[in-house]
């Protein structure tokens, strides 16, 4: 695929074989290959339709689903891809194989799986690099040089977010197609605790002011959303908090999670200055004091925008693929090394060790030290994990209808989240300031109606036929919030028209009130 420019990255003329290994998010970084050096020659994936897609790309590069005759071929390095818990085990195969590692975050899920990746690291004398992608976006790239520069003093707090609700990416892949079989979740996503994803709010930390962690505390937080598999503090369905301290003593918030507003608010204050990002905006606040003026400046890459610019997650995948080939090519080490990848992935791991120890601290070990290594090589106590191969119903259940949970879940999600905006939004319309807001917002419930009543009807029928099964607990959450009783009647269709007319009209005679109070406001005196 080409990268749709002939700028030259490197000078080196040199290419490297490149295999995919997960061909889910794997497949996401393929278009800028090509400009990098890099030609994808191989693709391993268990799920066929992914093969199929990596093959339109590129119908001469090798697909199988087998991992041993995937890294039996003769190519340089490996994008790793694969299921989050199995980074650390999938790297070191890798590594084994001779082949250099871009993996996916994050490094490892347990702190002996952290020690056996370091030392494969250390005596395999290939590259390692962890794809931590969201320091390399426009304005956290921007930071880093104007903190090198001295412009804001030393850190002495920050809070950066990745609050992402993801409640279907529990039943689906990442593309959307429901989990095959169907009575089965999501390998990991349907479980795994936000504090193992920790990297995309604590790494843009980390590299802009180039500090590490040395200790960590959470408070376990016990309020989770409806249809989320895992209960308590365990699972996906609930926020995710940590206070941690850096090597210059300064203290950051690390926030992950899912909660009813996704949110990527970036904070970070300095001895001399501090910088806010907010809705796609950054902000810096300059002169020493707290009441300093702000001001909104425009970020931008120093070099290669026009290879970064519509890449995946605002340009940053472009940089992470761009310094792992660098490392490769010329040897300048990239920002995301086995150490730094520890130092990222560790604070996750011990994170979730304190919620569930009730808010304990504990500190972060140094992975380049063999002494610290090994007061965990024998440590692989992790969260307790869903039985997915179990699968969300008993043996007993009718097939036919168990393996139609995955497609009924993501309908009934995505349809009721529809309905829901609309309900919940009309019920204060009288605040919204801009009402004609309201009128897309039921067209989307009108157009989902027909989705939702029948995903609930497939839901009942679930429901009915293992009443008792993790599978009818989700799907109830759900069709609680969908108010059955209300939508799933056949007359709520022309109810829901007659309310939109009622809103035009509404909408028109709010504008019309506007246009003469804007004609009153601007006439001249009499």
């Amino acid at each position: 695929m080409s990268s749709g420019t002939d700028e030259r990255v490197f000078e080196n003329d040199e290419r490297i074989r490149l295999g995919i290994w997960g061909l889910g998010r794997g497949l996401s970084f393929y278009k800028m290959c090509e400009a990098l050096n890099m030609d994808v020659v191989a693709g391993c994936d268990y799920n066929e339709h992914m093969r199929q897609r990596f093959l339109e790309c590129n119908s001469d590069a090798f697909a199988t689903g087998d991992a041993e005759e995937f890294l039996a071929r003769d190519f340089d390095a490996v994008l790793l891809a694969t299921y989050c818990p199995a980074h650390a085990d999938d790297a070191i195969a890798c590594l084994n194989a001779g082949k250099h590692v871009l993996s996916e975050v994050t490094a490892f899920h347990t702190m002996a799986e952290g020690v056996r990746l370091v030392e494969a690291v250390e005596k395999s004398g290939l590259v390692y690099n962890m794809a931590e992608n969201c320091p390399f976006t426009a304005p956290n790239m921007y930071l880093k040089r104007k903190w090198e520069e001295g412009l804001f003093g030393e850190l002495m707090y920050a809070e950066y977010e990745y609050v992402h609700e993801v409640l279907t990416l529990s039943y689906t892949y990442i593309d959307g197609t429901p989990i095959d079989p169907g009575n089965k979740p999501h390998s990991w996503r349907s479980w795994i605790n936000y504090h193992y994803y920790n990297t995309h709010s604590l790494g843009p930390m980390m590299y802009i002011t180039g500090l590490r962690p040395t200790r960590v505390v959470s408070l376990p937080g016990r309020q989770r959303l409806p249809g989320y598999l895992m209960k308590g503090i365990d699972g996906m369905g609930g926020v995710a908090p940590s206070l941690i301290s850096m090597s210059n003593g300064a203290v950051i918030r690390n926030l992950m999670g899912a909660t009813t507003n996704d949110s990527h608010i970036h904070r970070i204050w300095g001895t001399l200055g501090s910088a806010e990002q907010v809705d796609g905006e950054l902000r810096l606040r300059l002169g020493t004091g707290g009441g300093s003026p702000k001001l909104r400046v425009q970020p931008r890459w120093e070099k290669h925008t026009s290879l970064a610019e519509g890449t995946g997650h605002h340009g940053a995948d472009f940089w992470v693929m761009y310094f792992f080939a660098r490392e490769i090519l010329e040897g300048v080490p990239a920002p995301f090394d086995i150490y730094t990848a520890c130092d990222c992935t560790l604070p996750g791991i011990l994170g979730y060790r304190s919620q569930v120890d009730g808010g304990i601290p504990h500190v972060v070990p140094d992975f380049r030290s063999r002494q610290d290594r090994e007061a965990f090589r024998a440590d692989d106590s992790r969260q307790p994990r869903y039985d997915v191969e179990r699968g969300l119903f008993p043996p007993h259940a009718e097939p036919s209808i168990a393996r139609s949970f995955s497609e009924t879940v993501r309908d009934l999600v995505n349809s009721t989240r529809k309905y829901r905006a609309f309900r919940d939004w009309r019920g204060i319309a009288p605040d919204i300031q801009e009402p004609s807001q309201l009128l897309g917002i039921i067209d989307e419930a009108i157009d989902a109606l027909p989705h939702l009543q029948s995903a609930q009807q497939r839901a009942r029928l679930i429901i009915r036929s293992c009443p008792d099964s993790d599978g009818a607990r989700v799907l109830a959450e759900i069709l609680e919030l969908s108010d059955e009783e209300i939508t799933s009647r056949p007359e709520y269709a022309q109810e829901l028209g007659r309310d939109r007319a009622c809103l035009l009209r509404e909408t028109n005679a709010s504008g019309d009130a506007e246009g003469e109070r804007s004609q009153s406001g601007t006439s001249s005196p009499s």
